[in-house]
């Protein structure tokens, strides 16, 4: 048996770190008073949270699987007219925050909102007269959530199109195979890890939200687990809840594995397919499928703000905002980095020893995702107020002097709190792209002498820039809208475009709301324009 190496051990002792606060999280299972709690929790409200939750995910994954992999699709290859501009536009609701959506779609279509107005002025119609679909419900979180969160599965999905290459899909059509049939039997198979990983963040996220179904008033697994800690101050029944929620997304992730079976995505090819060009009622089809989305996911709302904004806004807006913005991209851009350097760390480890114990630590590093950020900025407090007690007490004996709390307050712990939350967006995705790369070229870059770190280095890292430039953009994306763990664990007086907005928003303050919004769309703007151009390079 060969001892593990120092790559493995170094990630086995980060991917515990990271998944301390999950694994505080578990730990409540087995409190005292856990049978009286979960006879209650059963009695009263445990099943109607299942069911929606079920639901919730059931439609939110048809949705963003449909329109994520279609939109790639088309984009990655057909030329079409707006296929350009698409390419990158269809990544801008990634900064939209799902609940300020919410807010702004509510607005919109509430019976005193403009459309359901403009109906009555129109038709002469009362209340009673007509039908029209209530925007604050399941389906109707259900869009908000498919709106929003659509281009992690077609960011995933087109970087894998992207990077497939030709030769299976004109092998396929050389076949005999349609052009569908082809896509359907060859090339969505091939891209399946990544697009199963968009699928799972997209549901992960979906789970771990609490603005929008709290705004929207459907119960949920979240809207429990809040209510219950911060409402009933009932810890034990809110980490246990969490714990569910935590089994629940495992047992997804554990099924869409599984039904892999021994299917292996490689890909041995670096031809770009020559892109099909489309005219006529195929090029305006391509056109609408790719507007669509763009349209009721970003354009909509953010006109909205922008109209709200310029007519009013917010009256702090000016150097106030400069210091937000900052505070952002600081927090932002250390979790991005550090989540893209991590996930490589762990996905190499594991592609060096798939052991058990690698894969069991890739996946407990991986199920912070799916906790609420406040239940994880709680599970970040307990390890790190006690190191911080422990170096207080060691700094008390070498100096002299108590520095007081080094840790906990600071941007240190609010960073290992967005890692703890968001290092499985990295995971994933950095994972999806290591399975492409076939085994073949470890072993030809160890014929030739090379050892691990030099295959990583001159093999697998020039072939994942691609999936690292992807982590780094959704992580930076995440934590710019990230709420909870922010308004838990940021330091005093610290405050970023993201508290700001979600003040402003809850206290129904939407159109001073809409300028922080809207800072929040610019300032994730650029690192959207860089990726959209880095994956689209031959």
């Amino acid at each position: 048996m060969r001892p593990p190496s120092f790559l493995v051990v170094c990630s086995v002792i980060i991917g515990t770190l990271i998944s301390l606060p999950v694994i505080s999280v578990g730990a409540n299972l087995f409190a005292p008073g856990t049978r009286a709690t979960w006879a209650h929790l059963w009695a009263t409200v445990l099943p109607e949270y299942v069911v929606n939750s079920l639901l919730l995910s059931f439609f939110v994954a048809i949705g963003v699987s449909v329109i994520g992999v279609a939109t790639a699709w088309f984009v990655s290859m057909h030329e079409f007219p707006g296929r350009r501009v698409f390419e990158w536009a269809l990544l801008l609701p990634l900064a939209m925050p799902a609940y300020v959506m919410a807010y702004v779609y509510t607005d919109l279509l509430q019976f005193v909102g403009p459309v359901q107005t403009f109906l009555r002025e129109t038709f002469g119609w009362r209340r009673g007269d007509y039908w029209f679909p209530e925007i604050r419900s399941l389906p109707g979180a259900a869009l908000i959530f498919v709106c929003a969160l659509y281009p992690y599965v077609y960011l995933l999905a087109r970087t894998a199109f992207l990077e497939r290459g030709a030769s299976t899909f004109e092998a396929a059509r050389s076949l005999g195979l349609s052009p569908w049939a082809a896509f359907r039997r060859v090339s969505l198979p091939l891209a399946r890890p990544a697009w199963a990983a968009g699928v799972a963040l997209v549901l992960m996220e979906t789970l771990a939200d609490y603005g929008t179904v709290a705004y929207f008033a459907v119960p949920t697994f979240t809207t429990g687990i809040y209510r219950a800690w911060f409402s009933l101050g009932e810890r034990s029944a809110a980490t246990q809840l969490a714990a569910v929620l935590l089994a629940f997304v495992l047992l997804l992730v554990l099924l869409e594995r599984i039904s892999r079976g021994r299917a292996r995505f490689h890909e041995t090819h670096r031809r770009t397919a020559k892109r099909k060009m489309l005219s006529g009622a195929a090029a305006l089809f391509a056109f609408l499928v790719c507007f669509l989305p763009l349209f009721l996911g970003f354009l909509l709302p953010a006109g909205l703000l922008f109209k709200l904004a310029l007519a009013e806004g917010d009256g702090q807006f000016g150097v106030r905002y400069l210091t937000l913005a900052k505070n952002s991209l600081l927090v932002a851009g250390l979790a991005a980095v550090l989540a893209a350097m991590l996930a490589l760390l762990l996905g190499y480890a594991q592609r060096l020893r798939p052991t058990l114990v690698t894969r069991m630590v890739n996946r407990l590093a991986g199920l912070g995702y799916a906790v609420p950020g406040a239940v994880i900025a709680v599970g970040v407090l307990i390890p790190v107020t006690r190191l911080d007690h422990w170096l207080a007490a060691q700094w008390l004996g070498w100096f002299g002097e108590n520095p007081g709390l080094m840790l906990t307050g600071g941007i240190a712990a609010l960073v290992y709190a967005y890692l703890a939350r968001f290092l499985s967006v990295a995971l994933s995705t950095v994972e999806a792209g290591l399975v492409r790369i076939t085994p073949a070229m470890d072993a030809a870059a160890q014929s030739l002498g090379c050892n691990a770190r030099q295959t990583l280095v001159r093999v697998h890292l020039p072939l994942l820039g691609k999936s690292l430039f992807t982590a780094l953009l959704l992580v930076f994306v995440d934590v710019m809208k990230e709420l909870p763990a922010t308004l838990v664990m940021r330091p005093f007086n610290f405050d970023t475009l993201a508290t700001q907005t979600f003040t402003l928003a809850s206290d129904e303050r939407l159109a001073e709301a809409s300028t922080a919004a809207l800072a929040i769309v610019a300032v994730g703007l650029l690192p959207v324009l860089l990726l959209a151009r880095q994956i689209g390079r031959r």
